[in-house]
């Protein structure tokens, strides 16, 4: 990354304006006019590698800060995001929640350089339609919004994640229940002496151990985006699909930046492993039944990346409830929110009463 420059812009050799990635064409591509540039794609800022997290954690490189171009960043003051995008552009709405409430943002310290980023797979006319059958689909959705083209507003977004890799090596110990039965004698209502077989544990103590490896556990670093719609499009092909980051890649479209810090991302992913290692532990254990597993875990080897990964989003508002539509860029995965239709709720409550009391009329009547 030595060689690019923060200033650097990628200027269309026939009109001079800023040419923008295009992903389709593996190319630059003029907005204006439509130029090729000559620089048929960016040239790779070196190997992906991963960061070790220890020495991170410690002291981070400044050379690994900033976004090796110049970018403009502006703070939504409804939502929060921070969207980060070319200079030449002037932002009138918020990418992510739509709100006209944007502030310039400035920082003490620039935010630690993406490692690699996932470009765009879907293209944009695949999207909208998905985007529409995804609002036909919507059963419960009023009519007016499967009628209504709302696919216009549809923007490619990147967002940013940090990736964790680590060894762990887990000791456990647990009491490990084995079920029995024995057989009760009882007297029931009538007094009659009765038999009836009871289940019984036997407790025993049980110990192990286990290593696993995490590579590439994700951790969103998005404000813009509803954290449980993302989970939901996830996975990202982030460990063989990887391209290393250069602005290039960048040129045109809208960045998010991270408010998740490594230090917070860090604490959710550890804390993320130690619940899968419990999980994980937890099916060592024999027998039918257990109680209190301990586990104690070593962690090793543990690395990092920041992360771009390419999405396609659609804010919209309905009454006055704003809504999101999130649909992965390489995998096409589609999530979101839609408002509810009371009067079809409520159309389909009368009619299974009417059901009901139809039904309890014909029953009645044998």
């Amino acid at each position: 990354m030595a060689d690019i420059t923060a200033s650097q812009k990628y200027t269309c050799p026939s009109c001079g304006g800023e040419a923008q990635w295009n992903p389709a064409r593996n190319a630059l591509v003029c907005p204006f006019c439509g130029t090729v540039s000559p620089m048929e794609a960016p040239v790779a800022g070196g190997p992906i590698t991963e960061n070790d997290l220890a020495t991170a954690l410690r002291n981070l490189d400044d050379s690994q800060r900033g976004w090796a171009a110049a970018k403009t960043s502006v703070k939504c003051q409804s939502c929060q995001a921070i969207s980060v995008f070319d200079p030449s552009r002037v932002s009138q709405r918020c990418e992510f929640c739509g709100s006209t409430a944007l502030v310039p943002y400035e920082q003490t310290k620039a935010p630690i350089r993406p490692e690699s980023l996932l470009e765009f797979k879907l293209a944009e006319t695949k999207v909208r339609e998905d985007i529409r059958n995804w609002y036909g689909s919507r059963f419960w959705a009023p009519r007016a919004l499967k009628s209504r083209a709302l696919t216009d507003t549809v923007k490619g977004v990147y967002l940013p994640y940090w990736t964790f890799d680590a060894q762990v090596h887990a000791d456990w110990r647990a009491d490990a229940g084995y079920h029995y039965y024995t057989t009760e004698h009882y007297t029931d209502s009538e007094g009659k002496s009765q038999t009836r077989q009871v289940q019984q544990t036997r407790w025993e103590p049980a110990w192990g151990s286990l290593d696993h490896f995490f590579d590439d556990a994700l951790v969103p670093a998005s404000k813009g985006v509803q954290a449980d719609l993302l989970r939901q499009i996830e996975p990202f092909p982030t460990t063989s699909d990887l391209k290393p980051y250069n602005p290039a890649f960048l040129s045109g479209w809208v960045v998010e930046q991270y408010q998740i810090d490594l230090i917070a991302a860090a604490q959710q992913s550890r804390s993320d492993m130690e619940g899968e290692m419990r999980n994980l532990c937890s099916s060592e254990v024999p027998g039918d039944t257990q109680r209190n597993l301990q586990v104690q875990n070593d962690f090793s080897g543990q690395t990092f990346k920041h992360i771009l990964v390419p999405v396609w989003l659609l804010s919209y508002t309905y009454g006055s409830t704003s809504y999101q539509v999130v649909i992965n860029g390489y995998t096409g995965t589609i999530a979101g929110k839609a408002p509810v239709s009371w009067g079809k709720v409520l159309l389909a409550v009368v009619l299974a009463l009417i059901v009901g009391i139809i039904l309890l009329s014909l029953f009645g009547k044998k």
